[in-house]
């Protein structure tokens, strides 16, 4: 009889277990890999000029993206939600962020993408924050009110922007006339303390990087809305909702701002797959604390915010995550 050593019987015994131990985990890798094979090689955010809260909040969310992803996904310095919208049409960016307002006009094909075709291509897929709307001046600036802003010169962001679009319109519901001055952020706060633009006026999360820049350099005030002002505004534009800055939330605001807003959003290309999608989701709602390391606002990004979207489809790779929590989300 042959003598068995105890490594052998051991094999010997063992042997099926370890056998299909492998075949599972050859099973699974291969899953993987082809629940992987359509993800591309990599992806681009589409975010705003230096100096804002998007570029701020897209840059670190590349990073977390790439490392938890083992992806390389990059941030582009664009003038904002417009020409996000318009990459995602072209295909030149995959992933985006815009403010509700905004996507609204490019879906219908309305206000500033009026005589273009219907901006389809997007679906909503996290809430990032609440964009209130801030105007800014010099503490020495005679301008206490809005309505003393009329004839002023106004630093309004990138032409793509958030800002560039609404605060023209607000002004032209209030009555009043302006200087409307365009260019990114980095560029356009300096100008305030040489004081060749009277007002920066920013729809952007909070705190925006160019007005803490400037309260470290200067003195400066923040002139609020009055109610009918607000008011006034929402009768002409009713995608805009009440907002508030605040108390604390620069070191010059020592009482609650309150405001209009619109909300921001993360957008997908619909034909990003949906296995992608659902671990960005995923990935930005489990890093919830290292996305507010990138920025405060993070604080806002949480799966109960998805209801702040009340239009734009969902991605179903964002669908199946929400669902997966226990939030049904809209289908495409």
């Amino acid at each position: 009889m042959q003598t068995l050593t105890m490594r052998t019987l051991v094999m010997r015994i063992l042997g099926p277990v370890f056998a299909s131990l492998v075949a599972a985990t050859l099973f699974g890798m291969a899953a993987a890999h082809a629940a992987e094979a359509d993800w591309p090689d990599s992806l681009t955010i589409g975010t705003a000029s230096p100096g804002g809260t998007y570029h701020v909040y897209g840059e670190g969310l590349a990073k977390i993206l790439t490392g938890a992803l083992d992806l390389s996904v990059f941030m582009r310095p664009t003038d904002g939600p417009i020409e996000n919208i318009e990459l995602l049409e072209r295909g030149e960016a995959k992933l985006g962020f815009v403010t509700i307002g905004i996507a609204l006009q490019a879906w219908n094909a309305t206000g500033v993408w009026a005589g273009k075709k219907p901006a389809r291509s997007m679906r909503a897929i996290f809430p990032m924050y609440d964009t209130p709307f801030q105007l800014l001046v010099l503490q020495d600036s005679h301008i206490r009110t809005v309505a003393e802003m009329s004839g002023k010169t106004i630093g309004v962001g990138p032409q793509g922007g958030t800002s560039a679009v609404y605060f023209p319109e607000i002004f032209k519901a209030l009555r009043l006339s302006a200087n409307f001055v365009y260019g990114d952020w980095a560029n356009l706060a300096p100008r305030v303390q040489d004081r060749s633009i009277d007002v920066l006026a920013v729809g952007a999360g909070v705190p925006f990087p160019s007005f803490i820049e400037l309260e470290a350099r200067s003195k400066v005030r923040y002139v609020a809305l009055s109610a009918q002002e607000i008011a006034a505004a929402r009768l002409v534009l009713p995608e805009l909702t009440p907002s508030r800055v605040f108390a604390g939330t620069y070191p010059s605001l020592l009482r609650h701002y309150q405001t209009l807003g619109l909300y921001n959003f993360a957008v997908a290309h619909a034909d990003l797959p949906s296995d992608l999608v659902y671990n960005i989701v995923r990935v930005v709602f489990e890093k919830h604390e290292e996305m507010m390391e990138v920025h405060a606002s993070a604080a806002a990004t949480v799966p109960s915010n998805i209801e702040r979207n009340t239009f734009l489809p969902l991605h179903p790779g964002a669908i199946r995550y929400y669902r997966q929590i226990g939030r049904a989300g809209q289908s495409d």
